[in-house]
């Protein structure tokens, strides 16, 4: 594999793909790459090109960039693929997903992981990686999927049942987290030993280390005392409940449980400062910035900051070009039938065989190897069940094509059960299955 092959789907997300591609070319083993840029969107496809080839200059790199709208193109025989779609878009499928629930008294603050939204979500982004899936089967079956498309659980849980391509999900929460943690206790990070595992953000760090001594008492410390940092009360406020800290945000882990969010508690939304509706905010944000991103390209001569970012992706394919050994956090499933050679056992002893796990995995040039971990606390365990719950169930949902198991997995979502009734539940599903429409599986679309 001296020239990779590496398809970037959805790569109109340009400022993420911008992140990747300085990751990937600034390795030298790398710089030559063949990266083939693929979205739907053309003018976003044109500016990502652009960002791509002064990215390129920026690092000295003479990579071949092909920029096409032309998926079979994108995929044909590529080594690695990376996956950036957003299906529906901000407008209209996300803001459908915040502003119908918000009728019946169900407020979110990410809605693309679980909940409600999380759901829709799925319902419409399985379909579409499954596509690119078939496609991948009959263009380059040996292919590593590298997919950063939430709802990373559902995702990678659907496509293990339904494709043989080799898929990983990445995401960054551990290593954002790890970061997060050192600057409150006022250590670098690259000094900080930690082990993290649970389900996509649901994990738990086992162990967070200094020098060989454990940080958990500094951090119980700071969470007893009242001043943990603002934008993190639920999670310091769950580090007191359940002993371990959890690897995703605040603002996410709030709508995963049933504690933080309720209709007419305001003291609550106040107390741990919960941002209601912040995904809608960061995608008008994000909008913005590709708006100035499309402006400073006109000017040829502006300067093009580039700098390593925490992705996993571009440490995944060096590893596996170079064979240098490197552990990364990778979403895998539990089951070891599901892994290439796997072997007896679980990779996470209490959590169920058919469900997707996020471990620490070896990368080299044989691949994804995922650890196993053996059982996590139990009270771990059981809070990730009930995540597990509305994940399996909407799953087989995809793949099954009963509609009701929608409606099953709304009832056991901890945040939308503790708000609304089953009458209100199923009336919200209705509506939101009929406002996504064709984005909806045919199979899955509310009945007339």
């Amino acid at each position: 594999m001296t020239t990779p092959k590496i398809a970037m789907l959805g790569a109109g997300s340009t400022v993420f793909a911008k992140n990747l591609l300085g990751d990937v070319l600034g390795f030298p083993e790398l710089a030559g790459a063949d990266i083939r840029l693929f979205d739907i969107d053309q003018e976003r496809l044109d500016v990502t090109e652009q960002v791509a080839g002064r990215v390129a200059r920026t690092l000295g790199a003479r990579p071949s960039i092909t920029a096409t709208t032309d998926r079979e193109r994108a995929l044909d025989g590529a080594d690695f693929v990376i996956n950036m779609i957003q299906v529906g878009g901000y407008r209209p499928a996300t803001v459908t997903d915040f502003e119908l629930p918000k009728h019946y008294g169900l407020r979110q603050t990410i809605a693309d992981t679980l909940g409600i939204g999380g759901i829709m979500r799925a319902l419409r982004t399985v379909p579409v990686l499954l596509d690119m899936s078939r496609d991948m089967e009959r263009l380059c079956p040996d292919t590593l999927h590298l997919n950063y498309v939430n709802p990373m659980a559902m995702n990678i849980w659907a496509l293990s049942r339904q494709t043989p391509i080799r898929t990983v999900g990445l995401c960054h929460s551990v290593q954002h987290t790890a970061g997060e943690l050192a600057a409150d206790l006022g250590l670098p990070v690259s000094e900080i030993d930690f082990l993290a595992a649970g389900i996509n953000h649901m994990a738990f760090y086992l162990k967070f280390e200094h020098q060989g001594e454990s940080l958990y008492p500094c951090l119980q410390e700071l969470a007893a005392s009242g001043k943990a940092p603002q934008a993190n009360r639920v999670r310091y406020e769950m580090l007191r409940r359940l002993g371990y800290f959890v690897t995703e945000s605040s603002e996410h882990f709030a709508e995963y449980v049933p504690y933080f969010i309720k209709a007419g508690r305001g003291d609550l939304i106040e107390r741990f400062q919960v941002p209601l509706d912040e995904y809608p905010r960061r995608c008008e944000s994000q909008i913005g910035a590709w708006e100035t991103l499309r402006t400073q390209l006109q000017d040829p001569g502006a300067p093009m900051e580039v700098k390593p970012s925490v992705e996993y992706g571009s440490l995944i394919i060096h590893s596996m070009v170079t064979g240098q050994p490197r552990v990364v956090y990778g979403n895998v499933m539990n089951s070891p039938a599901a892994l290439q050679g796997g072997g007896a056992g679980k990779l996470i002893g209490n959590l169920p065989d058919e469900c997707a796990v996020e471990v620490p995995c070896l990368v080299d040039k044989q691949g994804i190897q995922p650890t196993r971990i053996g059982k996590l606390p139990p009270q771990l365990a059981a809070l990730m069940q009930t995540n597990i719950n509305v994940q399996a169930l909407t799953v087989e949902a995809l793949v099954s094509g009963n509609r009701e198991h929608i409606y099953h997995a709304a009832m056991l979502d901890p945040h939308t059960a503790a708000e609304l009734d089953l009458d209100q539940i199923w009336a919200l599903t209705d509506e939101l299955l009929s406002q996504h429409g064709d984005f909806i599986p045919q199979a899955l679309q509310a009945a007339d």
